[in-house]
């Protein structure tokens, strides 16, 4: 299950510190900033996939995932 994928020209990954939130990456993970600060809502993040246009990722909540993002929210 990944923790980090590559999507539209960006890294993106489960924070190592808090699964609860995802970051990203603009120079090959160099340095990271905050994409999405968490939510009790969604739980924990544990895998992340390109699903085309947009980035799903599972979440430890039973019957639950996340829409985060599509390629044109991307800048």
């Amino acid at each position: 299950m990944p923790q980090m994928i590559n999507y539209g020209g960006e890294l993106i990954r489960i924070s190592p510190k808090d699964s609860k939130k995802l970051e990203y990456s603009k120079n090959n993970g160099l340095s990271w900033n905050q994409r999405y600060a968490g939510s009790s809502s969604y739980g924990k993040f544990i895998d992340l996939m390109d699903n085309g246009n947009e980035l799903l990722v599972t979440t430890d909540m039973k019957n639950r995932f996340f829409e985060h993002l599509n390629e044109n929210d991307i800048k």
